[in-house]
């Protein structure tokens, strides 16, 4: 998983949901995924699944909610998770800068992980991971720039676009390179983590829905992507529109309502 040249990467997804079966009906169909059907027990009682990718890899796990998860409201959510030398000083560093510990550090078989939110409001992850046993210099993939069935973009909404840039600087180290005016709605800022444009963060609408990430994820065909979604019980929130470089995006929720971006291109059309 991320050695110390993956600090400040995005190395894992995890999407939380009440219905494990539906996310794997669903997903499998709108990515090419194949979650597994049988998740890995937890102590809590909830159930971890998996997300096998076509080439091999691991795309990130479905979380299946616990009991107690959903007595106290849990909702279906996308969430990311960022790789850091050590939780517990990144933690620290996240406070001292604002932010706010929502899941105190705690160590699992895989790693010692800790839910954050920024000071408005926006969750993550923050993991220092394990690598697997002989494979110390192991890297996550599970993001990839352009590749389909990986997280391809990353993105997020701040109710201060200007404080927050500073605080992920602050926090992770990233950095800011180049924009896309959106008109009234202010500049598109694109986020760096080295020499990899990780995504971008956008100022959020005073009437929309606060402080948030927003997975994109990558799929082979943005027009089967999208007949899937509706097939299969999702809401697409407008329709592709098209990016530079000629492939397509579009915003949706699934069918419990948790929201993600499709990218790709549309098959057959030129490059």
């Amino acid at each position: 998983m991320a050695t110390e040249n993956q600090a400040g990467a995005f190395i894992w997804y995890e999407l939380i949901c009440a219905d494990p079966a539906r996310a794997k009906a669903f997903y499998d169909a709108v990515v090419g995924w194949n979650i597994a059907p049988e998740g890995a027990a937890m102590a809590s009682g909830a159930t971890y699944h998996m997300i096998a990718r076509a080439d091999g890899g691991n795309a990130g796990a479905v979380l299946g909610m616990s009991p107690e998860m959903r007595e106290h409201g849990a909702k279906p959510v996308w969430m990311g998770y960022v790789g850091v030398p050590d939780v517990d000083a990144a933690l620290a560093r996240f406070v001292a800068a604002g932010g706010a510990v929502h899941l105190p550090a705690f160590d699992l078989p895989v790693g010692r992980i800790a839910m954050v939110a920024d000071p408005w409001g926006a969750l993550l992850y923050l993991m220092t991971p394990i690598p697997p046993e002989g494979k110390p210099e192991a890297r996550s993939d599970v993001w990839s720039p352009d590749a389909p069935q990986h997280v391809r973009w990353n993105e997020l909404w701040s109710t201060d676009q200007a404080a927050a840039r500073a605080f992920y600087t602050e926090t992770f180290g990233w950095g800011q390179n180049g924009a896309m005016p959106m008109g009234p709605a202010g500049d598109y800022l694109f986020l760096q983590h080295g020499d990899d444009t990780i995504g971008a963060l956008g100022q959020a609408r005073p009437e929309g829905e606060g402080s948030r990430w927003e997975y994109f994820l990558g799929v082979a065909d943005i027009e089967s992507a999208c007949a899937a979604v509706e097939a299969g019980g999702g809401t697409l929130l407008g329709t592709p529109q098209m990016l530079p470089g000629g492939e397509y995006c579009v915003y949706s929720r699934d069918p419990e309502g948790a929201s993600f971006g499709l990218v790709g291109p549309r098959a057959g059309e030129p490059a």
